[in-house]
């Protein structure tokens, strides 16, 4: 599929996505002719794209947003879009994407508190691990919360449930925390980034670590060493990044 495609392009089962950075018309031509490319090679494959769930999504404050089409049909254009599970937005802020977890989440609380009568600690914490966390984590390193109110949506979740078990009235939240022997889901992020941080730097992950850090330069001091990582910051400078998402 992807031969003689110049844009950037991502394959997962029957999903597609097709990425370009746009600074101006040329590039804006390049990727509609990417997009005839495979539409081309649907045509000679039988493989049919389904248009009506192909999206256009613009990145950046580039204020020529352009109309992209596939087999002569308009792409719609969103600000919003459910990709692998995860929501992603066009100012790449994960509101969204914290509350759709937190609703999740909330449910299957609710589903627990409902037909669960006696609220052991042993047997809900298994359904909490099992059942609950596991929504509100899920690839968290791609959308881990910046802003204090995503971050207590997050938090509303555990909050809720160390208050569902026996003998944890009157406890503040760091202790039941403690009595549970529960770490706040904001150290287990950080932990988690630690983790991949380290693989990254060890050549234990497929992520290469000059693509999200560089070697700071001055390394002498107190408490400076050889392997201090600077984080790139990210801008946009009127420059835009379509985003395709197509489905099969």
């Amino acid at each position: 599929m992807d031969e003689d495609i110049n844009s950037n392009i991502l394959k997962f089962a029957d999903d597609t996505k097709i990425f370009k950075e746009v600074r101006c018309s040329t590039d804006c031509n390049q990727l509609q002719a990417d997009l005839d490319k495979l539409v081309l090679w649907a045509q000679k494959w039988q493989m049919v794209f389904n248009v009506d769930k192909c999206k256009v999504m613009h990145v950046g404050n580039w204020e020529d947003s352009r109309i992209y089409y596939m087999e002569d049909r308009q792409l719609s254009v969103v600000s919003c879009e459910k990709d692998l599970g995860v929501w992603i937005s066009a100012d790449m802020k994960c509101f969204k994407q914290s509350m759709y977890a937190c609703n999740k989440a909330m449910k299957v609380l609710g589903m627990i508190k409902r037909t669960i009568r006696f609220k052991d600690t042993r047997v809900m914490l298994s359904l909490y691990k099992s059942l609950v966390r596991p929504h509100v984590e899920y690839c968290i390193r791609a959308w881990n919360p910046h802003y204090k109110k995503d971050e207590e949506l997050i938090k509303k979740v555990q909050r809720r449930f160390t208050k569902m078990i026996n003998n944890m009235e009157g406890k503040s939240y760091a202790e039941r925390l403690y009595c549970l022997k529960l770490w706040t889901l904001e150290e287990r992020r950080n932990r988690q980034d630690l983790i991949k941080v380290f693989k990254m730097c060890n050549g234990l992950s497929r992520l290469k670590l000059n693509e999200f850090f560089t070697l700071a330069d001055n390394t002498r001091g107190i408490r400076r060493h050889s392997r201090k990582l600077v984080k790139f910051r990210c801008c946009t400078h009127g420059t835009a990044v379509s985003i395709f998402f197509q489905t099969g």
